[in-house]
């Protein structure tokens, strides 16, 4: 059993290390059990996530994370998906919420993972109240408290 994590930013300025994504990633993947993993995280621009937007989700615009999480055939099958991730829409995302960058960056890893783990949310504000937004932000306050 092994984790793999695949970190790509191309040319797109992020404001978080590969090292310190691939980091937040193998935490949540911990702090869910998973020990069978593989993942890719990329970086996008704003342009780049509208496009993918549209064509998986058939929103206008950038948002600041989508995940694609790809079941295996059996239920040892490990854990595979890819993860998006704006940080242009992250940065506007930290400015209105009054967190760092990092932090925010850091929540999207998480988020993204447990999304790539079949977890949901409501949309709009109800969402900060969900299971799953509690269950990141204790994944998070783990990670951030271990930087």
């Amino acid at each position: 059993m092994s984790v793999s994590i695949y970190v790509n930013a191309g040319d797109v300025r992020v404001g978080l290390s590969a090292a310190r994504a691939e980091a937040v990633a193998r935490a949540a993947l911990a702090g869910e059990r998973v020990r069978d993993a593989m993942l890719s995280i990329t970086f996008v621009s704003n342009a780049a996530m509208a496009r993918l937007n549209a064509r998986h989700l058939g929103h206008r615009g950038a948002t600041d994370v989508i995940s694609f999480g790809f079941a295996g055939s059996g239920r040892r099958s490990p854990v595979v998906g890819d993860i998006y991730i704006a940080p242009a829409v992250a940065r506007a995302n930290a400015i209105e919420n009054g967190v760092p960058i990092r932090e925010e960056l850091a929540r999207l890893v998480v988020h993204g993972t447990l999304h790539v783990l079949g977890y949901d949310h409501p949309d709009a504000d109800a969402r900060t109240r969900s299971p799953m937004w509690k269950r990141q932000e204790r994944i998070l306050a783990r990670v951030m408290a271990s930087a």
